[in-house]
């Protein structure tokens, strides 16, 4: 019998315990778009149902973290090529992870650039902020800020879809990474805008909004579509094209819970 191996996407990323977002969201996008997932665990967050639903932020030690990374990489020698980098949480992890990312070549290295890790100390989630940027945006193929995100790298203030598209050329010049640009709700209008933009070619894509409220783990599903696609040798206007399809039925097919926000529901393209 005769079997072909599917292409395979590594998320290096935090663990979310409610499920809606980070590692758990990630794994789930990458088996609905007909990848095999592969995870290493850089964090554990686990929300506080007695403190108003606050995080608790635990980071999984550095060894530990190069050990799942060696084991990856060893084991999937010459076939993965393509990886996802989400939530790291301190200096330390993103040392570790830029130091695993040089023992290979990759095809592309998706940056979700999550600058603040809710539940550290400020100068903390600051020092991790400077280390993200100085370490692993060089590394970046492609990057997919979300609104707060993307002021932060490109330093202007974002308030228009023209704003969003100044902000996508400025993180391109910086980073050398081709840009998708979240807008999604918090702009003003009835459509939830993304802007992608590769150093010649800028898009909009845009979508009717699903509510007005963001929706837990649309970020990560939307940047985790991007890697699914782009493992499966999808140009990368076409996989931002795709994966904005995506988390879009993911959001219309949301999960209600006790917690004080609904998640995505990855399944939502086969309803």
């Amino acid at each position: 019998m005769t079997t072909s191996t599917p292409p395979i996407a590594l998320s290096i990323a935090g663990s979310e315990a409610t499920g809606g977002a980070g590692a758990q969201a990630d794994l789930k996008t990458f088996e609905e778009l007909g990848t095999f997932g592969i995870i290493a665990l850089t964090c554990i967050v686990s929300f506080d149902p007695k403190n108003n639903w606050g995080h608790r932020f635990v980071p999984v030690a550095p060894q530990v973290i190069a050990d799942q990374l060696e084991a990856v990489q060893a084991a999937y020698a010459g076939q993965l090529r393509t990886v996802k980098l989400g939530m790291m949480g301190t200096p330390d992890t993103i040392e570790t992870v830029a130091a695993a990312l040089e023992n290979q070549e990759w095809a592309n290295v998706v940056l979700d650039p999550v600058l603040i890790c809710k539940g550290q100390e400020p100068g903390a989630a600051l020092d991790t902020d400077q280390a993200l940027q100085a370490k692993l945006l060089p590394k970046a193929t492609f990057v997919t800020p979300n609104h707060f995100e993307a002021e932060a790298l490109s330093g202007i203030s974002i308030s228009s879809v023209e704003d969003l598209k100044e902000a996508a050329r400025l993180i391109f010049e910086k980073s050398g990474a081709t840009v998708l640009a979240k807008g999604g709700v918090r702009l003003a209008g009835p459509d939830a805008v993304d802007v992608f933009y590769d150093g010649s070619t800028m898009e909009v894509l845009s979508t009717p909004k699903v509510g007005d409220v963001a929706v837990s783990g649309a970020g990560c599903t939307l940047a985790a579509a991007v890697t699914a696609e782009l493992a499966k040798g999808v140009a990368p206007l076409q996989a931002s094209i795709n994966a904005k399809a995506f988390v879009t039925e993911s959001i219309k097919n949301r999960v209600a819970s006790a917690a004080p926000f609904e998640a995505v529901y990855q399944g939502g393209a086969r309803r």
